[in-house]
């Protein structure tokens, strides 16, 4: 095989492209040939082609061919070169760079010589082929070859008998004269002088000054030329570059599935392929690992897709987080993103049911493109310009899961997206009132007033404690009214609690936490998960070993309680009761009746030995807990998924290939609001029912207890909850 393709790539293609050039027949390429062929030397067209009229001119051919053709043929020909060369065009640089025209200088054209006869050979092609060129012929010879009758030109009257002469060529060129393009001029004599002894044959110097021809235009210098390439390579690399991230996020500019760029020193945009994976450094292998398989299951869905004749149908989710730009103060192998982590290992078990179930025309494929947007979503406008972009390219894009932050930014995104027409599910999100950026908009988790009331529940009837101390942080560099999810928890704690508040106060760090040492009410944690850590330290380095009595935290501390090396950090002993959104989906039988479906696969997804690098549900291979974001991302993706298989059913049997465009994310996303108003959604983490503005309503969501924060090996347990956990349960408040 390899010698075929060196024989065609030697021999066949060069003959076939000099073939090609040598017909005439092609543009762009054979313009040399085809002006052989068209001039009127030696009568071209009875040789046929180019080769028949070049053999007539080889050595031993040519003899019988016109020598007066012949020389007219080759000086046409270099005639012709100049004309191209002097040929001024917009886009020739090199035409426009050239202000003077050529001279050639022959002394002795007496005739009988070879000057005379070149002379001879120009006059008579410009006159036979009615064309211009940009040579000028300077001759000296004691006897010119002057047209009949023209009178002898004296120096004194040049510039006159320039007119006249131009004046009379076109006739006598048409007329063809031996001497249309001749004009002569006698030169008197000049008497030699002395000048130190030295002879000059000139009077008033040693020959004629010199000629500088003018400077080309300023857009035809070379400097400028250098200067514009240096500025397109400049420009291209630069565009390359900013394409493949360089330097710090690269990545292969060719690599359509990735889109990233480096925007305030965090790798921000679009990865769907394992030739980007965001934040591939040590300490992250967890969160790189399900990067990993996810890009991998994508190869493996589009292969199903196209092996099963594109019958089932292929869906695109956008999981848009914050992958880079935490900073980890105390080890640099801390798992900095567990949460995340857990968001995408739910999107994995998800798009790995779609692979594994086979002969199901109507189940979908689930493709997944993973975006960052930085720490704090800082940069999720940006991010959600590029999903928006990717939309319209990828028609199988529908949805966006994850957006991880209620922050005033997150909203910005989802009013972009909202404009673009793409579904928004948000597993985590919170903050009450999300839904006014985008009437696209489903959350699943139960919203912040809920929240304030469970805790608020768990104070009156189990603890049985009035008074509450309220502490909340919002991030570094963020405000109040950039953060909804504080904003909101800390109203909906001021409405479920009124007076009962005792206060609310910041939290910076510096704060002295002395007068809650002993407190026999609730000390309550309403901020982010960040600023947690520093939180417990001040308090335990305040106190000692007289706590206040409950410590109670907002659900934001589970990304804290789920990095295990920032737990084993903390100081003390002290318990800590959190709120849990998706307890449910666990391993164990908590909360679950016995023979629940959309439990039992759940569980057994997770223990695939292919699946995840670290299975779950399996101690023998695994003690990594299942995390409540699990649950709740695959539970988003699922909802959209059941959606769209249910519209695949309605498909003619057989059903014919699937076709992007019959799904569109508007009536998507009202059908998937008008089903789960009236008819719960059974998710892994309790049923899922919305109301008008797409918040769950009755969510299950519960309390759980760690009796020793740095103690990572003892799982917490269950301790409260409110809400409904399957259809006909009383949504109500109680202890498990």
């Amino acid at each position: 095989m390899f010698a075929v393709l060196s024989w065609l790539l030697s021999r066949l293609v060069p003959q076939v492209l000099f073939r090609v050039a040598i017909s005439g027949k092609v543009p762009v390429i054979g313009r040399r040939y085809r002006w052989f062929m068209r001039q009127h030397y030696l009568a071209p067209a009875q040789s046929g082609t180019f080769l028949g009229l070049g053999e007539r001119l080889t050595a031993g051919r040519r003899d019988d061919e016109p020598p007066d053709q012949i020389e007219k043929l080759l000086l046409h020909a270099f005639l012709e070169d100049l004309r191209h060369a002097y040929l001024r065009r917009p886009w020739r640089i090199q035409g426009w760079r050239r202000t003077a025209y050529p001279i050639v200088m022959i002394d002795d054209i007496d005739p009988g010589t070879t000057g005379h006869t070149l002379l001879r050979l120009i006059n008579d092609v410009r006159n036979e082929t009615g064309r211009n060129d940009p040579l000028l012929v300077v001759c000296a010879s004691a006897r010119p070859p002057r047209p009949s009758a023209a009178p002898a030109i004296g120096p004194d009257d040049l510039e006159s008998a320039y007119r006249g002469w131009a004046k009379a060529l076109p006739k006598k060129r048409r007329a063809r004269g031996p001497g249309a393009w001749i004009w002569s001029i006698d030169e008197p004599a000049v008497p030699a002088t002395e000048t130190n002894g030295a002879e000059t044959g000139r009077a008033g110097g040693d020959g004629p000054p010199a000629f500088v021809p003018p400077k080309p235009p300023w857009f035809a210098r070379r400097t400028v030329a250098v200067v514009a390439c240096l500025v397109v390579v400049g420009s291209a690399g630069g565009i390359v570059a900013v394409r493949s991230g360089w330097p710090g996020c690269g990545h292969s500019p060719l690599d359509r599935d990735v889109s990233v760029r480096e925007i305030g020193g965090q790798c921000i945009g679009l990865s769907a392929s394992n030739g980007f994976r965001f934040n591939d450094q040590l300490g992250q292998r967890l969160l790189v690992d399900v990067q990993r398989r996810i890009f991998t299951q994508n190869e493996e869905v589009r292969d199903q897709w196209e092996a099963g004749g594109r019958h089932r149908p292929l869906v695109t989710l956008v999981y848009l987080g914050t992958l880079t730009g935490r900073k980890i103060d105390r080890l640099p192998d801390e798992e900095a993103y567990a949460a995340e982590r857990e968001d995408l290992e739910g999107l994995a078990v998800a798009q790995y049911d779609g692979i594994r179930t086979s002969g199901v025309p109507s189940k979908p494929l689930l493709r997944v493109v993973i975006a960052n947007a930085g720490f704090q979503m800082r940069y999720a406008k940006e991010a959600a310009t590029m999903i928006v972009d990717l939309a319209r390219r990828d028609r199988t894009l529908i949805g966006v899961v994850g957006l991880v932050e209620s922050r005033k930014v997150t909203g910005t995104a989802l009013g972009l997206l909202h404009d673009a027409g793409i579904l928004a599910v948000a597993p985590t999100l919170s903050a009450d009132g999300m839904y006014r950026y985008s009437k696209l908009y489903l959350q699943v988790s139960a919203p912040n007033l809920d929240q304030a009331r469970l805790v608020e529940r768990y104070a009156s009837t189990v603890l049985r404690v009035r008074g509450v101390r309220v502490y909340y942080t919002l991030g570094k560099d963020s405000a109040r009214s950039d953060d909804h999810y504080v904003d909101t928890m800390l109203a909906g704690l001021k409405r479920m609690f009124g007076r009962r508040l005792e206060r609310v106060d910041p939290f910076d760090g510096e704060t002295s936490m002395t007068e809650d040492c002993g407190y026999r009410g609730m000390v309550f944690f309403a901020g982010r998960w960040t600023e947690f850590g520093r939180f417990i330290e001040r308090l335990s380095r305040s106190c000692g070993d007289d706590p206040p009595d409950h410590v109670v935290a907002d659900d934001s501390v589970n990304r804290y309680m789920a990095n295990t090396k920032s737990r084993r950090l903390a100081p003390g002993n002290i318990p800590l009761t959190y709120v849990s959104k998706g307890w449910l989906a666990t391993c164990g039988p908590l909360g679950r009746r016995t023979g629940e479906e959309a439990a039992r696969k759940f569980s057994s997804l997770l223990r695939a030995p292919d699946l995840l690098s670290s299975p779950r549900c399996d101690p023998a291979r695994s003690n990594l807990p299942v995390g409540e974001r699990v649950g709740l991302s695959y539970d988003s993706a699922m909802i959209v998924l059941r959606a769209v298989q249910d519209l695949a059913d309605q498909r003619p049997d057989p059903p014919p290939r699937w076709d992007p465009d019959s799904i569109d994310p508007v009536p998507l996303h009202a059908a998937i609001h008008r089903r789960h108003q009236t008819t719960p959604f059974p998710g892994v983490t309790g049923d899922i029912r919305f109301d008008a503005d797409g918040e769950p309503v009755d969510k299950m969501i519960f309390l759980v207890r760690a009796e020793s924060i740095p103690q990572t090996d003892v799982p917490p347990t269950l301790v409260f909850r409110c809400g409904s956990a399957r259809e006909g349960d009383p949504a109500t408040c109680r202890e498990p």
